[in-house]
């Protein structure tokens, strides 16, 4: 192999492995930030796609440069048009992410509450109840060592709910759904098109 040969090869396998798994971290990642309602990280994981998709052009063209002409190998012909698949089925990722972006921004932006009216006039509300109320005084009354034991127990169940509130999902109907199931989807086929290319490459191309 020659020298211009072997610069070809290592910046062939050099895409490969800084490209395809940054790649297909932000594409099956995206799913469960739809689900989450995380625009913001949803929007970062479309422009990480968009880049890598594009730098995983290098692969092809550095692969294509390597074989310098020479497609009678089967297994080199299946590898790039498995290769070319790949790509098309990432613009339909990349085109799902942006839409789901606009569609959790759009639902955001129809949730967002409007300003209490103060009101200062009525008879008192009652004390809030639930996991967001606060946690109500230990009582006065009582030895030490029971108000000290009231104190821990609420301290326990308040931390106990705030724990339970920060794993529940958003209330709500679910938000674009359908991008979120065809996403998942076409991200396992991508991964798989990957592996199999990478078995022909080191199967056959030793």
């Amino acid at each position: 192999m020659s020298s211009s040969d072997r610069l070809l090869l290592i910046l062939h396998i050099g895409f490969a492995i800084f490209t395809l798994g940054p790649l297909t971290a932000a594409t099956m990642a995206s799913p469960r930030y739809i689900r989450l309602r995380q625009a913001a990280v949803l929007r970062y994981l479309n422009r990480a796609t968009r880049i890598y998709g594009l730098l995983a052009l290098g692969i092809f063209l550095f692969g294509l440069l390597l074989a310098d002409g020479n497609f009678s190998q089967v297994w080199l012909t299946v590898s790039m048009t498995l290769f070319i698949v790949a790509l098309a089925l990432l613009l339909i990722v990349e085109r799902d992410q942006r839409k789901a972006v606009h569609a959790l921004e759009l639902a955001a932006a129809g949730r967002a509450p409007a300003a209490p009216e103060p009101t200062t006039t009525g008879a008192p509300e009652d004390k809030a109840t639930g996991p967001g109320a606060p946690a109500e005084e230990p009582p006065a009354n009582g030895t030490p060592a029971e108000r000290a034991a009231g104190a821990k127990g609420m301290d326990a169940r308040a931390a106990e709910a705030q724990e339970r509130a920060a794993k529940a999902e958003p209330a709500g109907p679910p938000i674009a759904q359908v991008e979120q199931g065809r996403i998942a989807a076409i991200s396992g086929v991508i991964a798989l098109l990957w592996l199999v290319i990478l078995f022909l490459m080191v199967w056959y191309g030793r």
